[in-house]
């Protein structure tokens, strides 16, 4: 049997990924810095958080083969994401991550992935009107 390789391997596939999509989006729907960018029916945004981090770690292209590429950055201008707010989500990202048992160099790999990609995110500095 091949040794896996990719981060979804090695974190257990779409089970795992499951696990932390729904550790996570509670958190956000309680923090008072995210709750607000949120739509109460946060289920879509949880399918495509699924599919998402599927394909970021390394799994099957299926955020790609539904919505095109992820183009983050654009997807995200029209929410403004403050240092606080990226903060916030990393937070319950690395609850999540708790949650679902992820530790040692994955997680490290993971966390390193996550720190990067939520900071590229940040499209406004604190204290603006609109955050």
């Amino acid at each position: 049997m091949d040794t896996p390789v990719t981060i979804y391997e090695r974190i257990g596939g779409a089970d795992t990924i499951r696990a932390i999509v729904e550790s996570f989006y509670p958190r956000v729907q309680q923090h008072p810095d995210l709750a607000p960018l949120f739509p109460d029916d946060i289920q879509p945004v949880m399918n495509k958080q699924y599919l998402f981090l599927t394909q970021f770690f390394g799994g099957p292209p299926l955020y790609s083969e539904q919505y095109g590429h992820p183009r983050l950055r654009a997807r995200h201008l029209p929410f403004p994401i403050t240092p606080r707010r990226a903060q916030a989500w990393l937070s319950c990202m690395s609850k999540a991550l708790d949650d679902a048992g992820i530790k040692g160099s994955v997680r490290e790999e993971i966390w390193s992935r996550l720190m990067y990609t939520a900071h590229h995110m940040i499209n406004q500095p604190e204290g603006t009107p609109e955050a």
